[in-house]
């Protein structure tokens, strides 16, 4: 993720808000025990933990949430308490959440003008779109919200720019901004950044919740750590610190390259666990395909939106699957019964953890045994068969037997929630395990032990297929990436030719890339040859995108295909990348191959054209031109 340019703040101004020895307890359960913040203005503080650590806590008293048990607060110079966020509001003090709290039937305007619902009079519509309108401008995303929109049809960055204009609705001058990122992908994070880093210019105080430490050090000028309540690294500037220390205050200890590879990638002989072939299921998914080997580990990769999730709850029978097949070890899967996947040996790890996976009120050990119920036949319930297992999964997660008994799975965090929610799966020895985003919200340091986990599983035998937002994850922990945009199978790519930016720009949209693919079509059919839209390095390349209008110059890819350079019918244009067209010697055909940049400067490839042999060569400045023309519009 490119650095942002950051404004520092200067050492001398005084703080905008300092809590100073807050505890806070819930029944027995101590979370603050004695937290020390600082907050300036114009500034971006980074607030960091593992789960339980008490960040979140921590965000909830200074935003109302919570009153405070003992310690202080003090804002603006002045001590406060907070009674409620009502409270907090009036006082210019604001939450952005990540699950939002925006109300779904309501419209857009609405919801950024919230709290004036609840006052006496009428609501002067004309003047809050006026001031609606402002505030869009102010973060640099005019027109960026259509007002009179429902909030539910809106994608999770919508959402999530909504909240922060409702934050600005009441002239907030300390935002909150707890795990913002977690549904939003890469392009979507750097949009968020760019109006976080408006807000601090602006002389806001900005405080960044956050797991992923890469984002940590792109857009925070401090960084606090909390760990067990208490506050470990105080204030520390960000720009002073290594990824290394953070995770060591973090966790209390040292932590191991987290991707590290503990088992071999699956042998292409292994044999073929699941095999899905033209999964349709409208209106998102159009037409997925793809196969995962025992003992592989394959990633789905791809924005918010582009069918991924849906794709798992398809084959698992969750939803519609009007066409394609579904293969498990080689026998079909029927349509529409997750009980009948369930004994055909997939386990499925849902996205959310609260109301897709839990019971908060059943027991850890029922909530264990929910997969047990779903593969046994006959009347009675049978736990004890799985009883010895239990305990054995349970030890393995370094828990005693007797917490099997714990009244609630609410009083675990969340990694060990989803840890035992893996386990679950396990007591049934699946052959295939499907996981969708298995460490959203989880801290570091439980990350690592997941991954662990998921590598010893996969060396037992088992696929498991994975869909994460986290495309380093995906990246760190898969042997292949298949790409999904638009509900359909873009590319199935060994994860080592791929890198972060290679497989953002796979997993654009393809709307996304209407005026590329169009520009491609035009030069194509002017010069009746082909235009295509590659990734390249080193003697490799990655086809994004290819238009032929002549199959005489077929370039030898197609898009989603990786090719070596002698793999192709371009090699020469390839290798030497001149400004002018080049000729291959095999068939006289032409081809010029340009440089593309993004308007922030992000490198996008490279866009070839190919022209048949004995056709005069356009100039190729001006076709140069006209790829840089579009590429400014991107």
């Amino acid at each position: 993720m490119q650095l942002l340019e950051q404004e520092k703040p200067i050492a001398t101004v005084a703080p905008l808000l300092v809590a100073r020895g807050v505890t806070k307890t819930f029944d027995r359960t101590r979370a603050l025990a004695g937290a020390d913040f600082e907050l300036r203005s114009g500034e971006v503080h980074g607030l960091l933990g593992a789960n339980g650590a008490g960040k979140s806590t921590l965000s909830k008293v200074i935003a109302g949430h919570y009153p405070l048990d003992a310690g202080e607060l003090t804002y603006r110079g002045h001590e406060i308490r907070l009674r409620n966020t009502r409270d907090a509001l009036r006082n210019g003090i604001a939450i952005v959440m990540q699950e939002t709290s925006l109300v779904p039937d309501l419209s857009v305007l609405e919801n950024i003008f919230l709290p004036e619902l609840g006052r006496k009079g009428w609501l002067d519509y004309p003047a809050m779109r006026r001031r609606g309108r402002e505030i869009l401008a102010s973060l640099g995303q005019d027109g960026g919200l259509p007002f009179d929109m429902e909030v539910r049809r809106l994608s999770s960055a919508q959402k999530q720019l909504v909240e922060i204009a409702k934050a600005l609705g009441v002239d907030a001058s300390l935002l909150i901004f707890d795990e913002p990122t977690a549904s939003l992908s890469p392009g979507e994070v750097e949009r968020l950044f760019d109006v976080m880093a408006r807000l601090r210019a602006s002389g806001r105080g900005l405080v960044f919740v956050s797991h992923r430490l890469e984002e940590v050090f792109a857009i925070t000028d401090r960084v606090t750590v909390m760990r067990e309540g208490r506050t470990v690294m105080n204030a520390r500037p960000t720009a002073s610190l290594t990824q290394a220390e953070l995770i060591r205050a973090m966790v209390g200890a040292e932590l191991g390259a987290i991707y590290t590879r503990e088992h071999e990638a699956a042998s292409s002989a292994a044999p073929v666990a699941l095999e899905v072939r033209g999964l349709a299921s409208p209106p998102v998914v159009r037409d997925c395909s793809f196969s995962v080997r025992r003992g592989e580990i394959l990633g789905l990769g791809g924005l918010v939106g582009a069918g991924r999730s849906e794709a798992l709850e398809a084959i698992f029978g969750l939803r519609a699957r009007p066409a394609g097949d579904v293969l498990v070890g080689g026998r079909p899967l029927p349509a529409e019964s997750p009980k009948k996947a369930i004994r055909a040996g997939i386990g499925f790890v849902a996205e959310d953890r609260r109301t897709q996976n839990i019971v908060p009120d059943l027991s850890v050990r029922e909530n264990l045994l929910l997969a047990h119920l779903g593969a046994h036949r006959g009347f009675f319930c049978n736990y004890k068969q799985r009883e010895a297992k239990a305990q054995a999964l349970m030890a393995s997660l370094g828990l005693p037997a007797e917490r099997l008994l714990d009244a609630s799975m609410l009083n675990f965090s969340g990694g060990m929630q989803q840890k035992i929610i893996i386990a679950r799966w396990l007591m049934l020895d699946p052959s295939v395990l499907i996981l969708d985003e298995p460490t959203k919200g989880v801290d570091i340091g439980t990350r690592a032990s997941i991954y662990a986990m998921l590598r010893e599983i996969a060396a037992r035998g088992v696929a498991i297929v994975v869909v994460s937002s986290d495309f380093e994850e995906l990246l760190g922990l898969c042997d292949r990436i298949v790409v999904i945009s638009d509900g359909r199978t873009i590319a199935d790519l060994p994860s080592g030719m791929l890198d972060e930016e290679k497989l953002t720009l796979l997993a654009a949209p393809r709307t996304s890339m209407a005026r590329n693919t169009e520009l491609l079509r035009v030069l194509a059919g002017e010069q009746d040859g082909a235009g295509f839209w590659a990734l390249i390095e080193e003697d490799k390349l990655i086809c994004l995108n290819a238009v032929v209008s002549n199959p005489r110059v077929d370039p030898g890819f197609v898009a989603g295909e990786a090719k070596s350079f002698d793999q192709t019918r371009i090699p020469i244009a390839l290798r030497q990348r001149e400004a002018t067209f080049v000729a291959e010697p095999q068939d006289g055909r032409a081809t010029l191959v340009v440089p593309m940049t993004s308007p922030r400067g992000h490198d996008l490839g490279w866009v070839g054209l190919s022209v048949p042999p004995g056709r005069a060569l356009p100039p190729a400045e001006t076709i140069r031109a006209r790829i840089e023309a579009m590429a400014a519009t991107l």
